[in-house]
């Protein structure tokens, strides 16, 4: 079973980075899609940034500021976030599923919130 936690969250002020951390204790051995998430107050859940099989995708709103990586062992998932803005102000997820084929994600962690203030 895959056990997802996040950590790294904080508050910055506008232009400051953070990096996020999603620590993968269960199924180590498997392969899965991984991506991270954010929800806002009063808004849906959206998805920031994607990997799996070595392809990657990002939402349009954080192109050329996220970065998603990985480390060898796929123990430890990965979002460096520069140039921070209050849009970016959520609780950011990370998650797991085993078929990156369809629209469901099976394993999520708890969440670690981002606030940036202007």
């Amino acid at each position: 079973q895959v056990q997802l936690v996040e950590s790294g969250g904080g508050s910055v002020q506008s232009g400051g980075s953070l990096k996020l951390s999603c620590a993968n204790s269960g199924d180590i051995y498997s392969r899965y899609c991984m991506g991270w998430f954010r929800q806002a107050p009063g808004k849906e859940r959206e998805g920031v940034a994607t990997t799996s099989y070595g392809s990657t995708w990002y939402a349009a709103p954080v192109k050329g500021r996220f970065v998603i990586s990985q480390d060898d062992a796929k123990t430890t998932l990965y979002l460096q976030m520069d140039n921070l803005s209050p849009a970016d102000t959520a609780m950011y997820y990370c998650a797991a599923k085993r078929r990156c084929g369809i629209p469901a994600w099976d394993y999520w962690g708890q969440g670690t919130q981002v606030t940036v203030s202007s």
